[in-house]
């Protein structure tokens, strides 16, 4: 047995830990580090108790942590409302939490502009409502949307349901602030809607998964209402692949959809029970769609595509509650998958030309290892959500789910695909960076989290390792 000659106690780490932190706060009982450490919402087990969980309210703040994790080695987590689902921000043994979800100041919306500047914490639909009340809404709009950060949201490059037609985070995001592990604070970007000075900073740390920096502001891009009605419709076909090939179709029409959501029959059915509803009455596959300022001759041209692909009980709407409803009804379809089972669901990416060949392998892949796969997805932006489920009363994920898992991933990457579209890779997905990126590409990632952050502090075993 190896004996170890600490040079400082617990106590003396905490105590240094709380002389940095003038504005925030430091908790480390036990409760609020098990709740802070261990998120029910991500699939993996636990990954080991905190040490300490610092609430900050200043960059002073920030600063002092990162003090603090150099002068005594100590891993520090990112974290704002704690909602990845890959194991993004659960707790390390012995790390450092630094959430930033109390620094939630919108700090400047310009109209003149078109931007936001925002501390961390603004919850993305908190954003999106205040923009609404100078005519700008804020577009990209995560099914966490409701409770989910603007930290968190660039931290991963959130996506969402009107990526189809605004693009991801990534595309949202004119600038940023953060603070890097040895201390110093970096601005990078700006507020305007061009820049080509420099390497573009902004967009490596957008998805850097708190690996690189602390950010402390964004700077997004707003955009003005749409002039004219909303139209949302529903429409069913009888299977994926087929709403598939309709929503190539209607996406190459001109139309400009801004969400084209796609649920596959198993999907439906756990809607009807979850909702009391009656979709599964008419077929297979359910296709949600929404085309802003939708013309007349627009919603037409949509009318004749799904006719042209057998889409059948096609209904539309210009009424804002029944839009409201039809929008919950598709946030609702992860809890309607859930409720009562254990379950992964997935994230992949497909080049919009392989979205039916991957919705017709699910299908086939189910059907070979006999389990049930719920899939639904962004269907205009090739983003696909398979989701696996198990008994409740079963702990471990079973070896079937694992190995239908492994083969979809493999078949995602045949494709051309990426196995992570807008959930991050976390701790869940690291071991596939090889495989996804080269490995080439892989070395030069590890060389660039070296040159942020050469103690690897900053969010260790996730996005990279």
């Amino acid at each position: 047995m190896m004996t170890v000659f600490s040079a400082y106690s617990d106590e003396d780490i905490l105590a240094y830990l709380k002389s940095q932190v003038m504005d925030g706060t430091v908790a480390t009982d036990e409760e609020t580090l098990r709740k802070q450490s261990f998120n029910p919402n991500a699939t993996g087990g636990e990954t080991g108790l905190a040490r300490a969980f610092v609430s900050v309210a200043s960059v002073a703040d920030i600063q002092g942590v990162l003090r603090t994790a150099r002068k005594f080695h100590i891993a520090v987590i990112p974290q704002t409302t704690f909602s990845s689902t890959v194991i993004g921000s659960d707790g390390l043994t012995g790390a450092i939490i630094l959430s930033t979800r109390k620094m939630n100041k919108i700090l400047e919306i310009s109209k003149e502009d078109s931007v936001a500047v925002v501390q961390p914490g603004v919850v993305n639909g908190d954003l999106d409502q205040e923009a609404r009340k100078q005519g700008l809404f804020y577009a990209p709009d995560p099914g966490s949307k409701p409770f989910s950060s603007i930290g968190g949201n660039v931290s991963t490059n959130a996506g969402g349901m009107s990526t189809v037609r605004y693009g991801a985070t990534k595309d949202n995001v004119l600038g940023l602030k953060a603070v890097l592990a040895d201390g110093r604070t970096v601005s990078l970007g700006g507020r305007t809607l061009k820049q080509a000075f420099g390497y573009d900073l902004t967009q490596l740390f957008v998805g850097s998964e708190g690996t690189l920096g602390i950010i402390y502001e964004v700077t997004v891009k707003l955009m003005p209402i749409p002039l004219g009605q909303s139209v949302m419709g529903v429409a069913f076909f009888d299977d994926m692949l087929v709403l598939a090939q309709g929503v190539t179709a209607i996406r190459m029409s001109g139309v400009y959809p801004t969400m084209l959501e796609a649920l596959d029959g198993n999907t439906v059915v756990a809607l009807d029970k979850y909702e009391h509803t009656h979709y599964a009455d008419h077929s297979g596959a359910m296709l949600i769609f929404r085309l802003e300022g939708g013309s007349p001759e627009n919603v037409q041209v949509v009318r004749q595509l799904l006719d042209q692909y057998h889409g059948q009980n096609v209904t539309v709407t210009t009424d804002e509650t029944e839009q409201e409803k039809l929008e919950q009804l598709r946030r609702d379809m992860l809890p309607a998958v859930f409720a009562g089972r254990n379950h992964l669901m997935e994230d992949m990416a497909m080049p919009l030309s392989k979205l039916a060949p991957m919705m017709d392998y699910l299908q086939e892949l189910g059907q070979k290892l006999g389990i049930t796969i719920y899939t639904a997805g962004h269907a205009g932006d090739g983003n696909v959500h398979p989701t696996f489920v198990w008994d409740k009363d079963v702990d471990e994920v079973p070896p079937v789910i694992i190995e239908a898992l492994r083969q979809t991933f493999w078949k995602t990457l045949e494709l051309g695909g990426t196995i992570s579209g807008e959930h991050a890779v976390g701790m869940l997905k690291n071991q596939w960076n090889n495989p996804e990126l080269g490995e080439t590409v892989d070395q030069l990632q590890h060389q660039i989290k070296t040159l942020f952050d050469p103690m690897n502090l900053l969010n260790p075993k996730r996005k990279i390792d």
